[in-house]
């Protein structure tokens, strides 16, 4: 196992159409026995790490069975979200388990935000050169 994998920005277009880079990271997503390879938005924005409606799907979750509303905020505020707990995997980093709030919406980007994905993993962007890295969180906090 690595202690840590680096990955490129990925060229696209900002909201308002302008190109830009983004921190988007592939990753797989496992629920029950379901997974899923997907790329995700590394979002220090975000509150909380979410999930577009098709890919719980994708993943075997059920909707109804999934108890535990959650609230959004910002321009998804109105979406309704239920929490998932699902596990994913970076490369061949040790996969963790990943809180989303999955959106019955699919108007919505993958979101890795700051519960759980940034309580999860050390990450460090290198904007001036288009990269950044991730590793697990440390253990050793002095």
């Amino acid at each position: 196992m690595q202690d840590s994998r680096k990955f490129n920005f990925v060229e696209g277009f900002d909201a308002f159409g302008i190109p830009d880079a983004l921190p988007k990271m592939p990753l797989t997503l496992t629920y029950r026995n379901s997974s899923i390879d997907v790329s995700g938005l590394l979002d220090t924005g975000a509150s909380v790490n979410v999930l577009p409606y098709s890919l719980g799907i994708q993943l075997g979750a059920v909707w109804e069975e999934q108890t535990m509303a959650v609230t959004l905020a910002g321009n998804l505020a109105s979406i309704e979200a239920r929490g998932l707990l699902v596990s994913a995997q970076i490369g061949d980093l040790t996969p963790v388990r990943l809180v989303f709030a999955w959106s019955q919406s699919d108007n919505v980007p993958l979101l890795l935000g700051r519960m759980n994905f940034f309580l999860e993993f050390d990450v460090c962007f290198y904007r001036s050169i288009l990269t950044f890295e991730v590793r697990p969180k440390s253990i050793n906090i002095n």
